[in-house]
């Protein structure tokens, strides 16, 4: 099988840094595994990887879509497929550099993902209906979806049903498939002292803000009506100011619920990856963790 690289963590840890360390030490390129740095004029929110941060390693699936375009898990692995294929031709290691988990599993695994015709009607009932009546209702149809799906995903919730209502259910799809790797992939994970953690994505999300995030919100919310529906605004970073802009929490509010947000986010994570992959984990406060990391990855390299 080919080989890849794969580098997944919370927010905050240093994964961007890591990557291009590695792309330079190992003669790879990054392609993003987040499901956010894709849209062009959304960088501050989504911490995009600066030009600068890059230091010439080539970044694919960044900046490739308008935020107002529809980008999704199948996209994803569709296009990070096509990159690693072109990249292995040219005998470049590919090195998976993101946090959004199902992403990663979906490229990873021999997901299949169907095409779903739309039942316009079925999708208004759907649209008219809250997060809870539309959790309930997959709770009934596909109680066992309903155990991979938080309830406040409205998106995959919607997605679930409508499979359930051309006669498949999600969870059965699911059983059907193998779930076999199709890559040889090295999985690295980044971890540090949680409270650390926690005190890091705080800071981060306060140079953000000093970086001009709120402006690139105002800026956004102004160009499309009904931005607040958008799959690009449903990330942690653009969601929170939706009462803001609404008139009903202040400036103040909508950055402690990001930073809130994140953490919980962060918690999900690490649970999330323990879970559903075979992950090396190092800890980045620990000195010499690059130096033992790149001989892990180098002795996996050798390996036949």
């Amino acid at each position: 099988m080919e080989k890849i690289i794969i580098i997944v963590g919370p927010t905050a840890v240093g994964k961007t840094s890591l990557s291009v360390k590695l792309a330079k030490e190992l003669q790879g390129e990054i392609i993003s595994g987040d499901s956010m740095q894709v849209y062009k004029e959304m960088s501050i929110g989504t911490a995009k990887v600066k030009e600068e941060e890059k230091e010439g390693i080539p970044h694919h699936l960044v900046d490739c879509y308008s935020f107002d375009e529809e980008y999704n898990v199948k996209i994803f692995q569709e296009k990070a497929r096509e990159e690693i294929k072109k990249m292995h031709e040219k005998g470049i290691l590919p090195i998976i550099c993101g946090g959004t988990g199902l992403y990663i599993k979906s490229m990873l695994y021999d997901y299949q993902f169907e095409d779903q015709k739309q039942d316009e009607s079925f999708m208004r009932y759907l649209q008219s209906r809250s997060n809870d009546e539309l959790w309930g209702l997959l709770n009934i149809i596909d109680p066992k979806s309903c155990e991979t799906i938080h309830h406040n995903n409205r998106q995959r919730v919607v997605r679930a049903l409508c499979m359930a209502h051309e006669g498949k259910k999600k969870s059965s799809i699911i059983e059907e498939q193998e779930h076999k790797p199709i890559y040889d992939a090295y999985i690295i994970g980044l971890t540090m002292d949680r409270d650390r953690l926690y005190e890091r994505i705080n800071k981060r999300v306060d140079i953000m803000m000093e970086e001009g995030l709120f402006e690139e919100i105002d800026h956004l919310q102004k160009q499309k009506e009904n931005v607040w529906e958008l799959q690009s605004f449903q990330g942690i970073g653009y969601k929170e100011w939706k009462d803001y802009f609404l008139h009903n929490e202040s400036k103040e509010f909508c950055v402690e619920k990001i930073k809130k947000n994140s953490r919980n986010f962060a918690k999900r994570q690490y649970t999330w990856f323990n879970n559903q992959m075979d992950v090396h984990w190092y800890d980045v406060e620990n000195q010499d963790f690059q130096q033992k990391l790149m001989e892990d990855v180098k002795k996996w390299l050798n390996r036949q």
